[in-house]
């Protein structure tokens, strides 16, 4: 699956157009975790300024996790489980991978907890797909489904997915002031 990305700003003379229309140059499909597509879609480190630069903020490698103010919204696919407790899933190289797709974000995972982690973000998403659980502390789950949202507050979770099929979410992570 990949994700169409229409962005759309004003030209000189005022009217709106459409800059791009297509998927983010940042969108992958993992090849050691199948079934697992991070798609950043689009990312800001400040408070956003018009008129558009004409800069696609995906055209480099830099970090997806913004400083307080900045904005990064992206989609994830998220395969059954049984793709990481399968006995052919390599953890060293799939880190690897989720590194280079999520900078930033991935650096916060929990080495002896595997997914738990947290982010200095506000989060705001929506279950595009399919059914998928958030784990939270002392074991703590919310099953979400097809429409449902969340708001996180820099808690401490981690994504499962123990079903048979795959789950699509939409994110915009918000970078926060932590005192």
């Amino acid at each position: 699956m990949t994700f169409r990305r229409v962005v759309t700003a004003k030209n000189a003379s005022g009217k709106s157009v459409v800059v791009s229309d297509g998927t983010s140059p940042r969108e992958r499909a993992l090849k050691h975790t199948p079934g697992f597509i991070s798609a950043p879609i689009w990312t800001i480190g400040d408070v956003p300024a018009l008129p558009f630069d004409g800069k696609d903020t995906m055209a480099g490698s830099g970090t997806l996790l913004q400083p307080a103010g900045g904005s990064t919204f992206f989609v994830v696919t998220f395969p059954p489980d049984t793709v990481m407790m399968s006995p052919e899933f390599r953890p060293d190289l799939a880190g690897l991978e989720h590194l280079a797709a999520a900078p930033g974000i991935a650096e916060t995972f929990e080495m002896d907890n595997p997914g738990m982690h947290t982010t200095p973000t506000v989060d705001y998403g929506v279950v595009l797909t399919g059914k998928i659980t958030l784990e939270l502390d002392d074991g703590v789950v919310v099953n979400l489904a097809a429409g449902d949202t969340f708001v996180q507050h820099g808690a401490r979770h981690a994504w499962r997915n123990p079903n048979s099929e795959p789950a699509t979410i939409a994110f915009v992570l918000i970078g926060a002031k932590a005192d």
